[in-house]
């Protein structure tokens, strides 16, 4: 069993992730999770997944799709070995749109990969929808 990375250890995971993903390395962004990483979405179950070959494919679609995405990590704070995240991930798809996306997640850490993350990282609507008709439509069970 691998020991309780430090604090720093955890950030410095955060750090990497964030400087691969935007030199778009595929191989070293994979080699920041393990082997048999679980990816929990909560807002979405379904889209839940284990191991490095469906992070591989995520990030092969996302880097071909919007080839200039950038992240970065708005904040980060570390307990042990698990990590929270604020991310922002934005670019241009390949059509010629905005890809923006912002959210959470929340990593356990061990040995400088990511061994979990519960994932909240949603694409940023643009609308005029104010707080209370969001709050209708959303108990209404619309979107």
């Amino acid at each position: 069993m691998d020991p309780v990375p430090a604090i720093g250890s955890a950030l410095e995971f955060v750090q990497r992730l964030e400087q691969v993903t935007n030199a778009h390395d595929l191989d070293a962004l994979v080699d920041c999770f393990a082997v048999d990483y679980v990816n929990e979405t909560p807002a979405h179950p379904a889209r839940g997944f284990t191991g490095q070959g469906q992070v591989r494919t995520n990030w092969s679609l996302l880097f071909a799709r919007v080839p200039d995405i950038q992240v970065s990590v708005v904040r980060a704070t570390a307990d042990g070995d698990m990590l929270w995240s604020e991310w922002e991930m934005a670019g241009t798809t390949q059509e010629g749109g905005a890809h923006l996306m912002r959210g959470v997640i929340v990593f356990g850490v061990s040995g400088q990969r990511a061994s979990w993350a519960r994932f909240y990282l949603e694409p940023v609507v643009v609308d005029d929808i104010g707080a209370d008709d969001a709050v209708r439509r959303q108990i209404d069970g619309g979107s």
